[in-house]
C-alpha cells in the first residue's frame, strides 16, 4: 500500500486519468492530475511529487518535451517517471527511456500492473542501504557509497537517478560476473524477465554516458547481458 506519497498523473484522456487516479488513491497514494504538458510542468514544480505517470501523446507540449524539461531542471531531474504510450513502436519507447524515463507501459494497460510498477519504482527511489564499513567501495576511478547514495568518478560526483544507481550497484556488487538482461529486469525493475529487455539496454547506455571514461568498465556481453569489469587494482576504503 502507498504511504501517502504524492503521484502526479498526466493524461489528456479524462477517463484514463480518472481510472489511474482511482486505483492509485485506492492503494493509499495522494493523486494530482494534469491534462496537458504545461500544467504538468507547473504541478511538478509546485507539488514536487514522488513520481509522475506521464502520457507521451499530449496536446501541444508533448510528453517527450515534458520529460526533457523535467530532467533539465534541478528540482525535478530526479523525480521518477513512468511513461504511458499508445504507440507500440519501439522507437518511441527508446526515445522516452533515453530521455530519462524510469519505466513504461503501453496502452491499453492493466491498472493493477500500473500500481505495481509505481510501487516498484518508489522502492528503488527509497533504496535504503544497510549501515556499516562496507557501505562504500572503489573500483578503479569509480567510487560507490551506498549509505550516501553517492557515486563519484575520479572524485567528481555523478548525478544518477534511483534506477541508474540501483543498476550500477547491482553490476558493481557482482563485478566480474555476467548479469543477464532478464536477471537485471527482475533485480532492478522487479519486472517479469520476458519483457522490456530494451529498457535495460537504454539505461545502461545512459549510465555509461554519465560515467564518462569510467563507463567503459561496463562491458556488453553479446546475446546475454552486461558485466562490470574491475581493473586489476581495485581497493576498498
Amino acid at each position: 500500500m502507498g504511504a501517502g506519497e504524492r503521484i502526479l498523473v498526466v493524461d489528456d484522456e479524462p477517463d484514463i486519468c480518472a481510472l489511474v487516479a482511482y486505483h492509485l488513491a485506492k492503494d493509499g497514494y495522494r493523486v494530482s492530475t494534469a491534462a496537458d504538458g504545461n500544467d504538468a510542468l507547473a504541478s511538478a514544480r509546485e507539488e514536487e511529487p514522488a513520481l509522475i505517470v506521464l502520457d507521451l501523446m499530449l496536446p501541444g507540449l508533448s510528453g517527450f518535451d515534458v520529460l526533457e524539461r523535467l530532467r533539465g531542471e534541478v528540482n525535478t531531474r530526479d523525480v521518477p517517471v513512468l511513461m504511458l504510450t499508445a504507440r507500440r513502436d519501439e522507437e518511441d519507447r527508446i526515445r522516452g527511456l533515453s530521455l530519462g524515463a524510469d519505466d513504461y507501459l503501453t496502452k491499453p494497460f492493466s491498472p493493477q500492473e500500473l500500481v505495481l510498477r509505481v510501487a516498484a519504482i518508489l522502492r528503488r527511489t527509497k533504496l535504503a542501504p544497510s549501515a556499516g564499513s562496507g557501505d562504500a567501495f572503489t573500483i578503479g576511478p569509480l567510487r560507490i557509497d551506498r549509505g550516501a547514495h553517492r557515486v563519484t568518478v575520479d572524485g567528481a560526483e555523478i548525478e544518477l537517478t534511483a534506477t541508474e544507481f540501483k543498476l550500477l550497484l547491482t553490476l558493481a556488487e557482482r563485478r566480474g560476473r555476467v548479469q543477464g538482461r532478464s536477471h537485471l529486469l527482475e533485480t532492478v525493475w522487479e519486472a517479469a524477465p520476458d519483457i522490456q529487455t530494451r529498457t535495460v539496454d537504454m539505461h545502461v547506455q545512459r549510465l555509461r554516458t554519465k560515467l564518462g571514461a569510467a563507463g567503459a568498465l561496463i562491458e556488453t556481453v553479446r546475446g546475454f547481458g552486461y558485466r562490470l569489469n574491475a581493473p586489476q587494482r581495485s581497493t576498498r576504503p
